[in-house]
C-alpha cells in the first residue's frame, strides 16, 4: 500500500503547479511513503524490534546532523530551511530524517549486492554512501527549486555547492556503518534484500525519467541518472544471477 502511495505521489508531483501547496503536500506523501515501504521491508527482514531501533537511531542521528548543519554549516555548507515544509522538529522538517532512513537502507543493500565478493564493512560504507549521495543529485535540485531550503552561497550544480555532496558522503558513510551494526546484511551479497534493491532501482529510473521528461531538466537527469543507474543495474544483475 505504501509503495502505491509513493508511486502515485511521484506521478502527480510534476502535474501540479511548482511551489504550490499541492507540491508541498505531495513531497510529504512521497517521502512518508518511501519511509513506510523501507520500514515495512526492514521489519520483514530483520524483525520489528531491530527495525524500530535502526529507524529511530538513524532519524535521531540525521536530525541532529541537519540541525548542526543549519547552525554551523558543517558538514554540508551554509544553508537554511525556509519553513515551507512542516511540521518541524528543532528547526528541521520532520520528513528530512525520514528520507535519510528511507533511502539509506536501500542504498546499503544495493551497494552490498553490487560489490559482490568485495563487500565488507569498509567497502559498503563507501559504496553505500556514494549510492545514497547519488540520490541527492536529484533530491537537492528539486527541493531547492521548490524553495524548501536555500544556500547562503550558490554553487555550480543548480545553485548547490559541492560541499553539500561532500557532507552527504561523510554523513552517509556514518549512517551505512550504523545500519551495518543494527541491521546486518546477509553474509552473501547475492542474498541482499531484493525488495530494497528494487526500491533503489525504481527511484533511479523514476527520477531520471521525471527530470528528463516532466521537469525538463536534462542536466539533472543526466548527472543523477549516471550516478544512480549503474550501481542499481549492477546490483540487480548480480541479484538475479544469484
Amino acid at each position: 500500500m505504501s509503495g502505491a502511495v509513493t508511486v502515485a505521489g511521484m506521478i502527480a508531483t510534476p502535474l501540479v503547479a511548482p511551489r504550490s501547496r499541492a507540491r508541498r503536500l505531495l513531497s510529504t506523501v512521497v517521502v512518508t511513503g518511501l519511509f513506510a515501504s523501507t520500514a515495512a521491508r526492514a521489519v520483514r527482514t530483520w524483525g520489528a524490534g531491530r527495525a524500530g531501533v535502526a529507524a529511530t537511531t538513524t532519524m535521531a542521528l540525521t536530525g541532529a546532523v541537519e540541525r548542526v548543519g543549519t547552525d554551523t554549516g558543517i558538514p554540508f555548507g551554509r544553508y537554511r530551511y525556509t519553513g515551507e515544509l512542516r511540521p518541524q522538529v528543532a528547526g528541521v522538517p520532520a520528513i528530512v530524517p525520514l528520507a535519510w532512513f528511507a533511502m539509506a537502507l536501500p542504498a546499503r543493500e544495493t551497494a552490498h549486492a553490487a560489490l559482490g565478493r568485495r563487500s565488507n564493512r569498509l567497502t559498503r560504507a563507501f559504496a553505500g554512501s556514494a549510492a545514497l549521495t547519488a540520490w541527492d543529485l536529484f533530491l537537492d535540485p528539486q527541493m531547492v527549486a521548490e524553495g524548501y531550503w536555500a544556500w547562503k552561497r550558490t554553487g555550480a550544480y543548480r545553485g548547490i555547492p559541492m560541499t553539500n555532496f561532500l557532507g552527504w558522503l561523510l554523513t552517509g558513510a556514518g549512517v551505512v556503518a550504523l545500519l551495518d551494526v543494527l541491521l546486518p546484511p546477509a553474509d552473501a551479497p547475492a542474498d541482499a534484500d531484493g525488495a530494497l534493491i528494487g526500491h533503489y532501482a525504481y527511484m533511479a529510473v523514476m527520477e531520471t525519467l521525471g527530470f528528463a521528461r516532466f521537469f525538463r531538466d536534462p542536466l539533472v537527469a543526466a548527472v543523477g541518472g549516471s550516478a544512480m543507474l549503474p550501481i542499481a543495474g549492477v546490483a540487480l544483475v548480480r541479484k538475479l544471477r544469484g
